[in-house]
C-alpha cells in the first residue's frame, strides 16, 4: 500500500508507468507490453483490454450489406489489442483491394462484470470514444463464401481507430453520429436508430462472458460503408462524444 501511494502522490504518469513496468518486467521472461488509449483533458491514461464488437446493428447497414437477419440476438466478434491505435496518419494496409470505414461509438467498462442486469450497466460504463471499424471487404467476403473465420479481414493491425475517451457513465441512447470522406458526408445517423441500446449490448455480452475494466466494446455502424483510397482523410464525429480524423498514406 506504501509502495502505491509513493508512486501516486511523487512520480508523474510517465515515471510510474516506467517504474511498474520495470516491476513487471522481474516476473516474465519477455519484456511486458500494455496497450493504453488517452483521455480528453486527463493526462492519465486507460489500459486497454479486450475488444468486442457488435455485427448487425442499425437496420439500414443490414440492408445495404443485403442480410435480413435482423430480429436475431447480438452477434459479437473480436479485434486484436494491435488493431486498436489513436494515431492520426496510418499505413494503407497491404492485400486487400477494397478497405472499407465504419463509424462506430466505441464504449468502454471501467471494472469487471458478469451477468448485469440492464438498469446497473451504468456502474460499469467508464466512458465513449468515436471509432472507425475498417475492413478488408474483399476478404472479408471471400471467408464468408467459404464459410470460414473472418477475423483478420477486420482485426489486423491499426484496424481500429479511436479518438481520446470522454469519461462518462452515462448510457448514450442518442446523437448525431457522422462520417466525412474527404470533406463529403457518406454515413449520418443517429445513436437512437440502433437496433441494440448500449445498456442492452453490456448487459446481454455478460451474460455470455466475464468482462473486465478496460474492455472495450464497437457498438455497429449505420448505411454509408464505402471504399477507401490512398491519400483519404476520414473524418468522424459523434454528438457529445468527440471526433476522430485519420488520413491514409
Amino acid at each position: 500500500m506504501l509502495g502505491r501511494f509513493i508512486l501516486k502522490n511523487i512520480y508523474p504518469i510517465k515515471t510510474r508507468v516506467k517504474i511498474l513496468n520495470s516491476m513487471i518486467e522481474d516476473n516474465y521472461i519477455f519484456k511486458y507490453y500494455k496497450k493504453t488509449l488517452k483521455i480528453y483533458d486527463d493526462p492519465r491514461e486507460i489500459p486497454l483490454g479486450k475488444i468486442y464488437c457488435v455485427g448487425k446493428n442499425y437496420l439500414d447497414h443490414i440492408i445495404e450489406m443485403n442480410d435480413s437477419n435482423h430480429d436475431e440476438p447480438p452477434f459479437y466478434f473480436t479485434k486484436l489489442e494491435q488493431s486498436i491505435t489513436q494515431e492520426k496518419t496510418l499505413e494503407f494496409p497491404s492485400g486487400t483491394n477494397n478497405l472499407e470505414y465504419e463509424v462506430e461509438l466505441v464504449v468502454y467498462l471501467k471494472k469487471k462484470c458478469r451477468n448485469i442486469q440492464i438498469e446497473n450497466v451504468d456502474e460499469y460504463i467508464l466512458g465513449y470514444s468515436v471509432g472507425i471499424d475498417l475492413t478488408k471487404r474483399d476478404l472479408q467476403k471471400i471467408a464468408k463464401e467459404k464459410g470460414q473465420p473472418w477475423d483478420l479481414s477486420k482485426g489486423f493491425d491499426n484496424s481500429g481507430p479511436v479518438s481520446k475517451i470522454k469519461l462518462s457513465n452515462k448510457v448514450i441512447k442518442d446523437g448525431k453520429i457522422q462520417l466525412k470522406q474527404n470533406g463529403e458526408i457518406k454515413q449520418s445517423s443517429d445513436i437512437s436508430k440502433m437496433i441494440w441500446s448500449i445498456d442492452k449490448i453490456i448487459s446481454n455480452l455478460s451474460f455470455q462472458v466475464t468482462l473486465n475494466a478496460g474492455d472495450a466494446i464497437f457498438t455497429g455502424t449505420p448505411s454509408g460503408v464505402g471504399k477507401i483510397k490512398k491519400n483519404d482523410t476520414l473524418e468522424a464525429t459523434i454528438e457529445n462524444v468527440g471526433s476522430l480524423e485519420v488520413k491514409f498514406k
